[in-house]
């Protein structure tokens, strides 16, 4: 009876372990994503930056014409 208790414990266990396993890549997948995503975010807001500061220096330079 002690055995088919440790037993269904031990089978219990391996469940969780694989549970977890799962959640654990599914999360790491979702990081990864959402890191390329930040990088991509992070790119375009440098674009963006850099294409205002361009227009800043146009206007100042018609200003002063």
């Amino acid at each position: 009876m002690e055995l088919k208790r440790l037993e269904k414990r031990l089978e219990d266990l391996i469940g969780t372990v694989n549970q977890i396993k799962e959640e654990n890549r599914a999360l790491r997948q979702r990081q990864d994503a959402l890191t390329a995503e930040r990088a991509g975010l992070l790119q375009k807001n440098e674009q963006v930056r850099a294409r205002v500061e361009a227009m800043i220096g146009r206007l100042k330079s018609m200003e002063q014409a």
